[in-house]
């Protein structure tokens, strides 16, 4: 079982027992944090996906301590100018355990291909464009109509080539 969750504005695939570092986290070390932004739950091959987030579904984690990371090096140089700056930075950061997934919500499976619309018969679209004079109309009208017809493609074309595609 696995779940992706937001922590501290980044996203992490976490599991029961892992330990994650993240950006330092408001609490003290040994203490429990509840995150309830998750995004998706894998249990047994069932995978519920949130929109955005899954309601009810919570990540509980314990805070193991808090640390610096390692140093990074910023050198910024400008050739043939005498300009050089190091700088170095540490990034504040928290080892956060996983004790518990919890996978509450409704589950949302692949979608399935819904049954098609039968299409009306040709004669009666046919029928209903020639009563309507289509010089006259604008292109979102003639996208409307192209839409109702079941033309592929018809948000590319222009005027012309909707008048064409819908007098066929």
């Amino acid at each position: 079982m696995y779940a992706i969750v937001e922590i501290a504005g980044q996203q992490f695939k976490v599991a029961k027992d892992q330990k994650v570092y993240v950006h330092r986290l408001q609490g003290e070390e040994g203490s429990k944090i509840t995150f309830d932004n998750v995004l998706l739950v894998e249990d047994k091959g069932a995978v519920t996906i949130g929109a955005p987030a899954i309601k009810g579904a919570a990540v509980t984690a314990k805070i193991l301590g808090h640390l610096k990371g390692d140093k990074v090096i910023v050198f910024k140089k400008k050739r043939r100018k005498g300009y050089k700056k190091k700088n170095g930075h540490r990034q504040y950061l928290s080892e956060i355990q996983i004790e518990s997934i919890a996978a509450s919500g409704a589950k949302k499976t692949a979608k399935k291909a819904a049954p098609k619309k039968e299409a009306a018969p040709k004669a009666e679209v046919k029928e209903a464009v020639a009563s309507v004079d289509v010089s006259t109309m604008t292109v979102a009208e003639l996208k409307a109509l192209a839409k109702e017809k079941g033309i592929k493609g018809y948000t590319s074309l222009k005027k012309a080539e909707l008048i064409e595609a819908l007098t066929k």
